[in-house]
This record gives structure tokens, sequence and C-alpha cells, in this order.
């Protein structure tokens, strides 16, 4: 095998169609990401069907440029690897059926790698990274990680054993994602997508404590006997074996905004923004709008009522984060976490766990910006382990959309 140890990753789980070339898991030489936003942004979340469509037309494009920037060619690579779930089912099979027809084409091994164990890695990748700019590879030590993203919020206990990577699953949340909590509420105040950037944006003004939301635990049912729960956040792992100590439920503050927003009369600002912001006539609509950068900007785009709403919502939603996280952690003997996928490159968020740690004593990680969202120097660097491990993908590999972890 090249010593060099060369893993062409290919990332197409939800809107973005990444590739990336990384160095025996630890040295990004390319990552590429084309980014659906303009094509999604006037529907306010992701359409499957577009989606696929966008892959389609991406995916050879960004796996040539991405090739290009590493100064690489095919005939230089040790493996592909590709994610195979979770995520949208026609999305995952463009990026699985094009992994599989080049590494047959160039006689390269496939490695499946899963969306959730990426996230985790793009943690370890950045460490390895930082780490081999200052000193000597530090060896791998296990960590509770929270995944929060548009689609997962999971808490998984990752641990290294033998040169692999072991992760039991210790909560999830029950029905929404953290992250696609903030679009709904981004949609229902009438701001663009994705919902994470234009909530964070706009706390920065408003009062956290403006308008009370609470989490309550939540419990598992007794009659479902360990079966499989029947909401779409939790349909591909049952809960019933899980301490409902470390379970999430974003569906109830959805509601509560939105009752929020139909009794203090902010519908119709709402209203008024999406229309402004995103008009529906000619392309006009299919333009991206960044989020205020300024408080002037942010009350002439929305009310100080609108911006207490934002705020409160987000201190809220990543309380609970902390708190079951933290818990978790205690309950678990871990000292130290992981915080990635999109939500973990929002602001408050980074800030407050970083003080929960400190207080705690318990060391907190995060992956860079860039890294946080989806990407593919994840996906190749998570497969890393697997080709030590010779732990190759069958030639019938296929999209699994409800692909567990741990």
């Amino acid at each position: 095998m090249d010593p060099r140890g060369l893993i062409l990753g290919i990332e197409t789980s939800c809107d973005e169609t990444a590739a990336a070339v990384v160095e025996r898991g630890a040295r990004t030489l390319s990552s590429v990401v084309a980014s659906q936003i303009a094509t999604h942004a006037r529907y306010g979340g992701v359409v499957p069907e577009l989606a696929s469509r966008e892959h389609l037309r991406a995916i050879v494009p960004v796996v040539r440029a991405a090739l290009a920037q590493a100064e690489i060619a095919l005939a230089d690579l040790d493996a592909i690897a590709v994610t195979a779930g979770p995520g949208l089912a026609g999305a995952l099979l463009v990026g699985i059926t094009y992994a599989k027809a080049l590494g047959f084409a160039n006689n390269l091994s496939l490695i499946a790698v899963n969306h959730l164990e990426g996230h985790i890695h793009s943690v370890l990748l950045h460490e390895r990274e930082a780490q081999s700019a200052h000193q000597g590879a530090e060896q791998d030590r296990s960590a509770l990680a929270l995944v929060a993203s548009g689609g997962h919020t999971h808490l998984l206990l990752a641990q290294p054993e033998e040169g692999t990577w072991h992760y039991r699953l210790i909560g999830r949340t029950v029905d929404d994602a953290a992250g696609e909590a903030y679009d709904k509420v981004a949609k229902l105040l009438g701001l663009g997508y994705p919902g994470g950037p234009w909530i964070d944006a706009l706390a920065l003004y408003g009062n956290p404590h403006a308008v009370p939301f609470a989490f309550s635990q939540v419990k598992t049912k007794a009659h479902l006997a360990g079966k499989t729960p029947r909401t779409k956040g939790a349909k591909n792992a049952p809960i019933a074996p899980l301490d409902p100590r470390f379970l999430f439920s974003f569906s109830g503050i959805k509601t509560a905004v939105l009752r929020h927003v139909e009794l203090s009369g902010l519908r119709a600002e709402a209203q008024e923004r999406m229309e402004r912001l995103f008009p529906r006539k000619g392309e006009e609509k299919q333009r991206i709008v960044k989020p205020p950068g300024t408080r002037e900007a942010a009350l002439a785009l929305c009310s100080q009522a609108t911006l207490d709403l934002a705020a409160s919502f987000q201190h809220a939603l990543v309380g609970d984060l902390i708190k079951k996280t933290f818990a978790a952690a205690e309950s678990l003997g871990a000292v130290r976490i992981f915080v990635t996928g999109g939500v973990a490159a929002n602001r408050e968020l980074r800030l407050r766990f970083r003080e929960e740690a400190r207080l705690r004593g318990v060391e907190v990680s995060f992956p860079t910006p860039a890294l946080s969202t989806d990407n593919a120097a994840m996906i190749a660097a998570a497969a890393w382990p697997r080709l030590l491990a010779r732990e190759f993908a069958p030639a019938e590999l296929s999209a699994d959309p409800s692909l567990i972890l741990g």
C-alpha cells in the first residue's frame, strides 16, 4: 500500500455535493463543496428530488476539482470512501453509484462510511491537523460526541480499540433534529435558509429571557416495550433501552414559537419580511440574502420583539443540548466531549459549551466551521481506520437512508 494513504471521500447525503482527498486520516489535501442553498432557499428547506438532480449535475466536476486541488491522479489513490447513510435515498445513490463506478474503472477499493461517524471524525481530523503543526500526533482517546445537524441529534460514545473506532448510542432526538428546529423557526419568522446562521445572527441583539421557553424530560412509552416508536426522528433505532434523561425533543419548541408568533402579532411582520427578502417574481426568488451583521441592520429587518424571540429560542435550545450532553458525560464518567454537525458552527453554542466545560473540568472540542457542515474530508478521515483494517464495502452496496451508528 502507498505509504501516503490517500483516500478520496465523496459525500452526497443531503444538499451538499462534496469531494476531498485526505492523507492517512490526518491531513486534508483538498476539500471541494458545491452548495445547493440557492436551489432550496425559496422553499425554506431541502426538496429531495431537487437535491438528487443537483448532485447529478455537480458530482463529476466536484470530484475532478478535488483531485486537481490535491495535485494527484486517480492512480495515486489507495481507496474511495463514500457516505452510505443516513440521508436522502436519492441523494445517497448518486454518490454511491458514482463512487462504485469510479472504483471499478480504476481498480480501487470502496469504503462505506456512516455520515454520523464522519461528523465525529471531523473533530479528530481538525485535532490531528492542529497537532501535526505543533508536535507529534496524540493518542486517540474516548469521547462523548454530540452530533447536531439539520437531520440528526445524537449522543454517541466513541471509543478507539485496536486501531478502529466503536460507537454506543447514548441518546437521540425522538422527533425533530436541532438543526431542523432552527430551519423551521427561521421560516416561521420569514427569514432565510438555512435558519441557523439567521437565528444566531439575530440573537445577538435580542433578550434571551424575553420569552420563557422550557423543555420537559422526554418520557419513554411503556407500551412500546422497546419497539421502534412512530416518530420520524426515531424510526431507525429503538429508544426504550436509552436513558430518558438523554433523549431530545424539539417539536414542542417549534409549536411554542408558532403560538407566540400568532398571539403576539408577529405573523404579518414575518410575511412582509419574507416577501421583501425573497420576492417571488423572476429570478430574484433564487437569490441568497445574508443575515444582518450589525444591530442597525438587524433592527431595520426585524422588530425588537422578533429579535427577542430569536434570542429566547436559541437560548432555550442550546441550553437543552448543554444540559443533556453534560448529564450524559457525568453519568458515563466522560471527561472529553466532541460537539459536531452543522449546529456546532453556532456562535452561542460554542461559547456556552466551552464555559460549561470549563466549570466542570471537562475537555470540549469542535471541528472548524467548514468541517462542521457536510463535507467529504470527514468521510475520507473516517475511512482511514477501515482501510487499515481492510474493511471494504461489498459490490452490492446501496443507500441506507436509515443507517444507524452504535
